[in-house]
């Protein structure tokens, strides 16, 4: 368009978190500000994967140019740029991506910079990789066109809250080019470095942007190899260069906690570098979406989170499959239904779960670490996959009543007695310290009886189908919150059966008032063997849902009918025998007493009393009554 024709340029503010981060840039929060340039080249290379997947759904967007990204330096003047011919962006766009900073991420960000501990390589994680470039400059041009599209945009900014756009002289092709104007007054003393010098530009491409799979031109060369470090020989890559992929890909500043290599030959080719992180993203388990594997086909980028190549309970892995054997143009709904993908997937998942394997043997230290971020995900896969459950079960850890260790099936099976039925396992409370007080443990500890301790509410679902996945010559697990078991021999039971008769009759009246006033709670109030300490405790019968299993459907929206449990009350308990001294004087007292400590029980499997208000109350005067005798 001629000048003439050029509108006038708009403004427009940044949101207040947004303009706070700008400042915190400016003032060169971070020690490495090298990685600005591997942001922009990121970008710049995104867009041009971008571009090319447009061309293959629509051949008559393909223009006769060659794929690059160009980068320009002008040392006198200070003056960087980093242009492509990617896919580029409508004036939507850059009010979209530029002008709205970290949409999901920004306070976290801003919490996470100003901790004095901070890293370095924070910026990637939160989507703010582009305003990384006012670490060093004082301004901003991006000049930018949409594949397809005659018109070309040009957004400014300074840093200070506010950007600008405006119509700018048609590009000639499709694309994005950001110049940067950078700073003048940064001194090498100070930890500065001159950014447009020639071979400072070559060392921090050479260090972050090598495996970029576009050439990346400066001085009219191509200075990145090109080569796809997944399909480079072990021993030709350096760990660092893992790390740097890792972070390149994931836009994680942390470190992977290791690395699994896939080089599959045979009916079916494919390669793949597969991550662990370190720790799980911040928004891993609010969004099981994000992530995942990047599927390329002899080295062409084909689409980024590929489900159909990992299971969701993997869905931790980070990394990319390169296949041989898929055609270029495949769209996900072909994915879904290619035999190709189904043979990468199962291979992927088998290689995955035997690299664990081998972990778990050879660094049980580094497997802790994984096993306490991604464990609970991980044994989704028990009940979702019995293909695998058997070999998942095998590589799971769980806490126990033995030590403060992790175990896993196979060393608790070494340390059982003689006499044990199988695994004792108790579900429960997520709060592992409020699982160690459960009263269903005394009857265990005081026999020196190992519990397994099961924190997480997929843990309930296991319990229920475990006879389904174990293997043949593994011990049952049985699940001590139900009523039916305990740490009792056949000889000790009939003691306790004689025991409990002679108490029927004592507890005839106590079990008759506490079905009156928590009848719609209760299925049972009998007296138990099992408490040795505790007053009282909820147990599941028979066939029973567990008041996990409960509370979980509930929170997902089911409508679950109520539940009634069974009130188990300790005999030798001073309060449980004041109890029954006052239910045969129909004591009006008893009712609050019975209430409380059906409440105290449910508030030790995690669940808060249906009334707290009036809760407190019956505490209150219990207290009350107790202070003023």
């Amino acid at each position: 368009m001629s000048g003439n024709d050029i509108m006038s340029e708009e403004k427009f503010y940044f949101q207040s978190e947004a303009a706070e981060l700008l400042k915190l840039m400016i003032s060169s929060v971070y020690s490495n500000r090298d990685i600005f340039l591997r942001e922009l080249i990121s970008n710049a290379s995104d867009a041009l994967d971008k571009r090319r997947i447009e061309c293959l759904k629509d051949s008559e967007l393909a223009e006769n140019t060659k794929p690059e990204i160009l980068i320009t330096s002008d040392s006198e003047k200070k003056i960087l740029s980093v242009s492509d011919n990617g896919i580029g962006m409508s004036k939507d766009d850059l009010i979209a991506y530029l002008g709205t900073i970290a949409k999901s991420g920004t306070k976290e960000f801003l919490k996470a910079v100003k901790n004095e501990n901070a890293e370095n390589e924070l910026i990637g994680q939160f989507g703010v990789g582009f305003y990384s470039v006012f670490m060093v400059a004082d301004k901003v041009e991006v000049l930018t066109r949409k594949l397809g599209s005659a018109e070309t945009y040009k957004f400014v900014s300074d840093g200070n809250g506010s950007y600008t756009i405006e119509d700018a002289e048609q590009r000639p092709e499709c694309g994005t080019t950001v110049t940067l104007y950078l700073r003048h007054d940064d001194k090498p003393e100070d930890g500065f470095k001159d950014y447009s010098s020639e071979w400072i530009i070559r060392e921090i491409i050479e260090k972050y942007s090598d495996f970029i799979s576009w050439p990346v031109v400066f001085k009219d060369k191509i200075v990145n190899s090109q080569k796809a470090i997944w399909q480079r020989p072990d021993s030709e890559v350096t760990e660092e260069e893992y790390k740097e992929f890792y972070k390149h890909l994931t836009h994680d500043w942390r470190d992977p906690l290791t690395h699994i290599k896939i080089n599959a030959e045979g009916s079916t080719n494919f390669k793949g570098l597969l991550f662990i992180p370190s720790e799980a993203p911040y928004d891993m388990f609010m969004n099981p979406e994000s992530g995942g594997i990047n599927l390329y086909i002899n080295r062409v980028f084909i689409m980024n989170d590929c489900k159909e190549l990992i299971p969701e309970y993997l869905r931790f892995i980070r990394g990319v499959i390169d296949s041989e054997d898929l055609p270029l143009n495949i769209s996900r709904e072909i994915l879904q239904d290619e035999p190709v993908t189904r043979v990468i997937k199962r291979s992927t998942q088998r290689k995955i779960l035997v690299e664990l394997k081998k972990l778990l043997s050879s660094d049980r230290e580094k497997y802790i670490k994984f096993w306490s971020s991604f464990g609970k995900i991980l044994k989704e896969g028990i009940i979702k996959d019995t293909e695998h459950a058997k070999n998942i079960l095998e590589i799971s850890l769980f806490r126990t009543t033995h030590n403060d260790e992790w175990t896993t099936l196979a060393e608790y099976e070494s340390r059982m007695k003689p006499e044990q039925e199988g695994v004792y396992c108790l579900t429960g409370s997520d709060n592992l310290s409020a699982l160690k007080a459960s009263p269903k443990l005394e009857a265990f500890s005081e026999k020196n009886l190992e519990v397994l301790l099961m924190t997480d509410p997929v843990d309930e679902w296991i319990l229920a189908q475990a006879s389904f996945v174990l293997p043949e010559d593994s011990k049952k697990l049985l699940n001590i919150a139900r009523d039916e078991v305990t740490p009792y021999t056949e000889d000790e039971k009939k003691d306790n059966e004689e025991k409990l008769k002679a108490l029927d009759s004592e507890f005839e009246s106590l079990k008759k008032k506490a079905l009156e006033v928590l009848g719609d709670k209760l299925e049972n109030v009998k007296p138990s063997m099992t408490l040795t300490s505790s007053p009282a405790c909820i147990r599941v019968p028979s066939g029973g849902m567990s008041i996990q299993v409960e509370c979980t459907l509930r929170a997902m929206g089911q409508n679950v009918p109520p539940q009634k449990r069974i009130l188990e009350l300790n005999a030798n308990h001073l309060i449980v025998k004041k109890l029954l001294e006052m239910s045969k004087m129909n004591d009006a007292k008893v009712s609050d007493v019975l209430k409380t400590l059906y409440d105290q029980s449910m508030i030790l499997e995690g669940v808060a009393p249906d009334n707290p208000a009036d809760f407190v109350k019956r505490i209150d005067d219990l207290m009350t009554l107790a202070l003023v005798k």
